[in-house]
């Protein structure tokens, strides 16, 4: 006959605790209810603010009658390609001028001598007013949607340029060091040194550009267009529709805030060690 199994002697291992779900605590994230309380209160401010200081509609308008308005554009289909023109004007913009100034940035900063000729002159440029250079544009290239999208590409171009040039310069010197004394050469060394340190710099460059690129489109619009939603804010402002008015700017913010978080999460994706880093914001 078989012995029986006599029983194991040693410590019994504990009982595996079960899992703990992960609660909010609003009082680490104070801002997901503080940035909700405050946007309630200015409106509700602004809602009965304006009622008792009889101010008029046509100088500031309540929330309630923006909304109506902004439901009347977004039920009117020719808002929506209004908004279509903008939007196709800021992204090839935007394009452009970050393609540019990606390439112009990597020559100026691996080059020492092209650095020292061109950046008086790239300085010089920058610190014209670029919402000057509409009406120059308009007559250069029209008012279809060419004038637009080469307003946006200049004005998306700078912060781009400086972020690009100032993280290639970032680059950890000792990195290099060590990889030129182990032979690797000018392309490997941008490729695993100075390219991953600018991508937060790239980034920061591509989230003030993209801003840019909108603001860009619009002024282009106000200088001469007959389409877009710097041309349907004029529309507005000449009808006295100041309701309208804010409805167009409450979508042009929408843009900017979605546009943002597209950078944002992209930037999570690729050069996600690089969340607190400090930047060139503009």
């Amino acid at each position: 006959m078989k012995a029986p199994d006599r029983p194991r002697t040693g410590p019994v291992p504990p009982a595996p605790e079960p899992a703990k779900t992960r609660r909010l605590d609003l009082r680490e994230r104070p801002q997901l209810w503080l940035v909700p309380a405050v946007f309630v209160v200015v409106v509700l401010l602004w809602e009965y603010g304006v009622q008792v200081l009889g101010v008029d509609e046509y100088v500031l308008p309540r929330p309630t009658q923006i909304v109506d308005a902004l439901w009347l554009q977004l039920t009117n289909d020719l808002f929506w390609g209004h908004l279509w023109v903008t939007t196709q004007e800021a992204l090839v913009g935007f394009a452009i001028g970050v393609g540019a100034a990606v390439l112009l940035g990597t020559f100026i900063s691996q080059i020492k001598i092209v650095e020292a000729t061109l950046m008086p002159y790239i300085v010089a440029f920058q610190t014209v007013p670029k919402v000057a250079l509409a009406p120059l544009f308009v007559v250069w290239f029209g008012f279809g949607l060419t004038s637009k999208i080469v307003m946006a590409a200049v004005i998306s171009f700078f912060p781009m340029l400086v972020n690009v040039i100032e993280g290639l310069r970032a680059a950890d010197a000792d990195k290099i060091q060590m990889l030129t004394v182990f032979g690797a050469n000018k392309m490997q060394i941008f490729r695993m040194v100075r390219l991953p340190s600018a991508l937060p710099f790239i980034f920061a460059g591509l989230d003030i550009g993209i801003v840019f690129a909108i603001l860009g489109a619009v002024v282009g619009e106000f200088i001469g267009a007959k389409e877009g939603l710097g041309y349907l804010l004029l529309q507005t402002n000449y009808n006295f529709d100041i309701a309208g008015m804010f409805a167009v700017l409450v979508v042009l913010s929408v843009m900017g805030l979605l546009a943002h978080f597209v950078i944002r999460l992209v930037q999570r994706k690729v050069a996600f060690w690089a969340e607190d880093t400090k930047v060139i914001g503009a």
